[in-house]
């Protein structure tokens, strides 16, 4: 699996010029996220459709 540091790195290089701390900070917050759902996914952690709308529905009481 792709190490998130590599990750950063690379999806820094991509970003313009001129972009601001704060775009850097929320893509690698997202590649980091992204990176996390596919280590769980490998690892067969995962919830259905329906799994995932009743814990939404338990957060929204």
């Amino acid at each position: 699996m792709i190490l998130l540091k590599d990750a950063a790195i690379e999806t820094i290089k991509r970003m313009p010029e001129e972009c601001s701390a704060e775009d850097i900070m929320y893509k690698i917050d997202f590649v980091a996220q992204a990176l996390e759902g596919l280590k769980d996914a490998e690892s067969k952690r995962l919830l259905t459709t329906k799994e995932l709308l009743e814990r939404v529905e338990q957060w929204a009481k």
